[in-house]
């Protein structure tokens, strides 16, 4: 059956139709139509099916094939079209998988040769690499079974533990050190300097919203003027990992509205309105070209600027030397935001929607440690017997 797409580009609104095609490896063909009746028109006369779905998708090489054109065109499992960096990410793990000696069909694949197959991940990638590319494998049986070109999915219960950047504690600012740090940003665009004024002009408001709104570097620094509304920053969009394009977040939880304190909105306001560069893409702080300042840049041109005034430093051995580095990075201030949050005691759904986490599970993983530290100071700690309603200097329970 064939089915329509609405496309935006640079010749403007297109209509995709994606057709059954047995001539080709995925079973799939595309045509481009610049209005919907002639997709409409061509997607009802469009050319039938030639053979059965088990016939059409034989090999897991052809089965990885039909998930990636699915993953870069209409996206799996009720989720959006990955970007062009998160396609080129999925293709080196798509390759890991076709790289394997599969000597069977994909509708042979039992559960015994998925676990064989994790055993080869193990000994041939790091774990990182062989566990998202086992998650992404998934992602692939699952979409067959789905179309009908499996009847299960045998990878089902199979995985490789995660080794979480959160197994040790984030290490979060307190507040006394956040104050420290406005208060140099403070400093820093009141300098004597022209030089250093003109850059903290932008760095300082750039900083105080981090701290306000727990934004993620990427997002703030992709900010357009149109979402900063009368309450708050509306997040749509955010930098591509690499640095090389702005697009919608990641996930449809990242797209969130963040409600901002007078001061921190009074500036990027001023900011925004005074003194941004001309930008092609409407950002609140474009460089002077009008383009989306790189996080490195950020990272080193101001955010460690900022921490060496504030004193916020810690002395580390490097290569033979002792040198001094920030004792933070841009997105503690994020954790801080978080920690913030609970120990406000706000909703952890609330908390999950406003840091954009897409499962509360993340949430959990990342600041689990706050959470139960907050629990654990706001409650009485009763022994069993107290909860259970017994006197224990009473009758004994024998």
């Amino acid at each position: 059956m064939a089915d329509i797409r609405k496309r935006q580009g640079k010749k403007g609104v297109t209509y995709q139709v994606r057709y059954p095609n047995a001539s080709t490896k995925t079973g799939y063909a595309f045509k481009t139509f610049r209005t919907m009746k002639e997709a409409r028109a061509f997607s009802e006369n469009s050319i039938e099916w030639n053979g059965s779905p088990q016939s059409a998708i034989k090999t897991v090489s052809q089965a990885v094939d039909l998930w990636m054109d699915v993953c870069e065109m209409e996206g799996t499992d009720g989720h959006e079209p990955v970007t062009k960096y998160t396609l080129k990410t999925y293709q080196y793990r798509a390759d890991r998988i076709k790289a394997y000696g599969w000597d069977k069909e994909l509708s042979e694949i039992t559960t015994p040769d998925i676990v064989i197959f994790r055993t080869w991940l193990a000994q041939t990638y790091t774990q990182d690499q062989a566990r998202k590319t086992l998650s992404s494998f998934h992602t692939v049986l699952k979409e067959m079974t789905l179309r009908g070109y499996m009847g299960s999915n045998p990878a089902t219960g199979i995985s490789i533990k995660s080794s979480s950047r959160y197994d040790v504690p984030v290490e979060i600012p307190t507040p006394k050190e956040i104050h420290a740090l406005l208060a140099a940003a403070d400093r820093l665009a009141n300098s004597s300097n022209r030089r250093t004024a003109k850059t903290w002009l932008r760095y300082r408001p750039m900083l105080y919203l981090a701290v306000d709104s727990g934004m993620r570097p990427q997002e703030y620094l992709a900010l357009p003027k149109s979402n900063i509304k009368s309450a708050g920053v509306q997040v749509t969009q955010a930098i591509e990992r690499g640095g090389y394009k702005i697009s919608v977040t990641k996930t449809k939880a990242g797209r969130r509205f963040i409600d901002l304190s007078d001061e921190v909105l009074e500036l990027i306001n001023d900011y925004a309105a005074n003194h941004a560069a001309i930008s092609k893409h409407d950002l609140v702080f474009p460089t002077a070209t009008g383009q989306w300042l790189q996080i490195e840049n950020w990272r080193n041109r101001g955010f460690r600027v900022a921490c060496i005034e504030a004193g916020l430093t810690v002395r580390v051995y490097e290569n033979g030397k002792v040198i001094e580095k920030p004792k933070y990075t841009p997105y503690s201030l994020r954790h801080f935001y978080a920690s913030m949050l609970i120990r406000q005691k706000v909703d952890l759904k609330k908390i999950q929607r406003l840091m954009g986490h897409e499962k509360i599970e993340t949430t959990f993983n990342t600041y689990g440690h706050l959470i139960e530290e907050v629990e654990d100071k706001s409650k009485k700690r009763p022994g069993m017997l107290e909860r259970l309603g017994l006197n224990s200097c009473g009758e004994t329970v024998a």
